[in-house]
C-alpha cells in the first residue's frame, strides 16, 4: 500500500518546515530501521514542502494511522519537540490511488508556491536518488517515482508549463525589478552553486545584468563560473560588501549578521533557500531588506492553467492504477511464455543447438507476442473488465493470475 504524509506552505508554518527540512537527511533511514512495516521510504524536501512518501505492507489495519505516526516518531528523534506536534496537526496523510496524483501532481509542478515550476521535477527525481543510494527505497515506490517523472513531461506538453518558464528564482526576480534602476549596472552576488543557481543567473542574464558574482562555501565558485560566464568570490563579507542584491540557494551555508556589513550601502537580500539560507535576524540590519520564501509564497500568483496539465496527471494516475490492477494477469502470462521458451532453449541446447543468434530471435518473438496481450489487459483493467481477461487467461493457456505487484516496468509493458 502506498502511503504520503505531506505538509507544504498552505498548510504548515514556515519555520516549522524550515526547521523540519534541516533533520530529514536520515528520516527514512529511520523509518525503515524501527518499522517492520514499511517497505520502503522516500523523503521529498523542497523550498515550501516535507513528504515523506511510505510503501506499506498489505493488507495493514490502520494503516494510514501507523504510518503517520510512524513519521511523526522519526522525526522526533531530531526535530524540536513543538515541531513535531505541529507536523502532526497540519500534515496531511494520503493513501493509495490519492498519493499517486499527489506525487504527479507535485512533480508537474500544480503543487508548487509558484505554480508550474521547473525545478521541482529534478527535485522528485533527486529524492529518488538519495532513497537508492541510503538504500532505503523499494520496488513499488522505485516505479511510482519512475512514472511521476514521465507524468510531469506530459503536463507540460499539454499545457503552458513548458513555455512559462516559471521559477521561484524569477518570481523573486520580477518582485526586485521595482527596487532596480538598471540590472546591467546593478552588481548581483549569489551564494550557492546548485540548481538554483544556475536557474537564476539564467533569470538574471535575460534581465540584462551583466555584474553577477558568485560564491561558494564548498570551493565550487571557479567551475561555476567559468560554466556560467560569471565572476568567482573568495571571501563572502567582501563579496556581500560589493554587491546591491544577493541571492542565496544553497544548503551549505547560512548568511548571518556578522557576514554583512553596516556601511551605509542599500542592500536586498533575497533568500531562496529551505532551510533557511539566511538569519532572519539579517533583516533587522539597517538598510537591509530580506525577501524570503514566506514573503514570496503571499505574492505568489495563481494562473488559469486551463485543464490540459491537470487532465494530463489525471490521466497518468488512472493509467498507473489500470498497470497496478492489470499487474498480476500480466505478469503470470509473461512467466508462462518464459516458462515455456526457456524450457525449448535448454532442450536445443541439450541437442547441440547453442546459436545466440536463433535465442535471440525467439526471445524477441516472445516479447512481441506478448505486448498485445499485455496492453489488452490494461485497457481492460481501465474498462472495468479485467475479471474477463483472467478468465481468458484460464481458457486458453490454463494460468491463474495472483496477486503479483508491480516490480518492474518491464513486468506490464513490452
Amino acid at each position: 500500500m502506498l502511503f504520503c504524509l505531506t505538509a507544504n506552505h498552505r498548510t504548515t508554518e514556515f519555520d516549522v518546515l524550515d526547521r523540519i527540512s534541516r533533520v530529514t537527511s536520515s528520516t527514512a533511514a529511520d523509518l525503515l530501521a524501527r518499522q517492520e512495516f514499511v517497505r520502503g521510504a522516500i523523503v521529498l524536501a523542497t523550498c515550501n514542502r516535507f513528504e515523506a512518501y511510505l510503501e506499506l505492507d498489505d493488507p495493514l489495519t490502520a494503516a494510514s494511522e501507523l504510518a503517520l505516526e510512524s513519521v511523526i516518531e522519526a522525526l522526533e528523534l531530531r526535530a524540536d519537540d513543538g515541531d513535531a506536534d505541529a507536523l502532526r496537526a497540519s500534515a496531511v496523510a494520503l493513501t493509495g490511488q490519492d498519493v499517486v496524483r499527489h506525487l504527479f501532481a507535485v512533480s508537474s509542478g500544480l503543487e508548487s508556491m509558484v505554480l508550474g515550476e521547473e525545478e521541482i521535477t529534478g527535485q522528485v527525481q533527486r529524492a529518488l536518488r538519495d532513497a537508492r543510494l541510503a538504500g532505503t527505497t523499494s520496488s513499488g515506490l522505485e516505479l511510482l517515482f519512475q512514472r511521476a517523472a514521465h507524468a510531469s513531461r506530459e503536463a507540460r506538453a499539454q499545457s503552458d508549463l513548458a513555455a512559462a518558464g516559471r521559477s521561484l528564482a524569477r518570481l523573486a526576480l520580477d518582485m526586485a525589478d521595482t527596487r532596480v534602476a538598471d540590472w546591467a549596472d546593478t552588481p548581483v552576488l549569489l551564494v550557492g552553486t546548485g540548481s538554483y543557481a544556475a536557474t537564476t543567473v539564467a533569470a538574471l542574464q535575460a534581465r540584462g545584468a551583466r555584474d553577477i558574482r558568485v560564491f561558494s562555501a564548498t570551493g565550487r565558485a571557479e567551475r561555476f563560473a567559468l560554466r556560467y560566464g560569471v565572476h568567482a568570490e573568495s571571501d563572502l563579507t567582501t563579496a556581500i560588501r560589493d554587491a546591491e542584491i544577493v541571492i542565496t540557494c544553497t544548503a551549505r551555508y547560512v548568511v548571518t549578521v556578522d557576514d554583512v556589513p553596516v556601511d551605509g550601502r542599500r542592500r536586498l537580500v533575497i533568500d531562496l533557500g529551505l532551510p533557511r539560507n539566511v538569519e532572519p535576524e539579517v533583516g533587522a540590519l539597517p538598510d537591509v531588506d530580506l525577501l524570503d520564501l514566506e514573503i514570496i509564497g503571499r505574492h505568489a500568483s495563481l494562473p488559469d492553467l486551463g485543464p490540459g496539465a491537470h487532465e494530463a496527471v489525471g490521466n497518468a494516475a488512472a493509467a498507473f492504477e489500470a498497470d497496478r490492477r492489470a499487474a498480476p494477469a500480466v505478469v503470470a502470462l509473461r512467466r508462462h511464455v518464459d516458462a515455456i521458451l526457456q524450457s525449448e532453449i535448454d532442450r536445443a541446447r541439450a541437442r547441440g543447438g547453442d546459436d545466440p543468434r536463433t535465442e535471440a530471435a525467439l526471445r524477441h518473438f516472445a516479447g512481441v507476442l506478448l505486448h498485445g496481450p499485455s496492453v489488452r489487459a490494461r485497457e481492460a483493467a481501465a474498462a472495468g473488465r479485467l475479471e474477463d481477461f483472467e478468465a481468458a487467461l484460464v481458457t486458453l493457456f490454463e494460468v491463474e493470475p495472483g496477486v503479483t505487484p508491480i516490480t518492474d516496468a518491464r513486468d506490464v509493458t513490452a
